[in-house]
């Protein structure tokens, strides 16, 4: 009998349901609600360096997403709507790419555009600091720098309930 191995998409497959299964494990994101984003050096697909600290004064949507996530895929169109939507009313969304292999990611967002800021690079310490433990995982940091939301996952339901927070956010409370 001959070996079979995975393909990559099996590989993915596997990885998204690995994943899964240790968020269900893993403890409370080091990060939570009424915290400053702790510190990551993020590097913009323009080359352009970031920090979250940049951002006050603004309502930062912050999402940690990969390529081979099929609901990182779901949430692309909801955040170009925000950034579309909100970008006037002081909301800045900021996509925080978690592949492997950046041509990875330049595949994904040659097919699927974003009209918001991706981080793109090794962003490995920057969602460990978060407690990043599924994808996607999303954050809302209010214009004081304060987290005020962790959101795990993204399913279209999910839009409703995200975008009153943000509502909040954006008239001040």
């Amino acid at each position: 009998m001959g070996q079979q191995g995975l393909s990559s998409g099996g590989i993915s497959v596997l990885r998204g349901i690995l994943l899964a299964a240790s968020a269900a494990l893993s403890p409370v994101p080091m990060a939570l609600a009424a915290d400053a984003p702790p510190p990551c050096a993020l590097t913009l697909s323009t080359g352009q360096a970031v920090s979250f600290d940049q951002f006050r004064g603004q309502v930062l949507y912050v999402d940690f997403w990969a390529s081979w996530c099929g609901p990182c895929l779901l949430s692309f169109p909801f955040m170009n709507e925000l950034q579309s939507a909100y970008a006037g009313k002081g909301l800045h969304v900021l996509a925080v790419n978690m592949d492997e292999k950046p041509a990875d990611a330049a595949r994904f967002l040659d097919q699927h555009k974003a009209m918001f800021d991706v981080a793109s690079g090794p962003n490995g310490k920057c969602a460990k600091d978060f407690g990043v433990a599924t994808m996607p995982t999303s954050f809302l940091v209010d214009r004081k720098g304060a987290i005020r939301l962790v959101h795990k996952g993204f399913r279209p339901g999910d839009v409703d309930e995200l975008k009153s927070k943000l509502d909040e956010l954006i008239a001040g409370q």
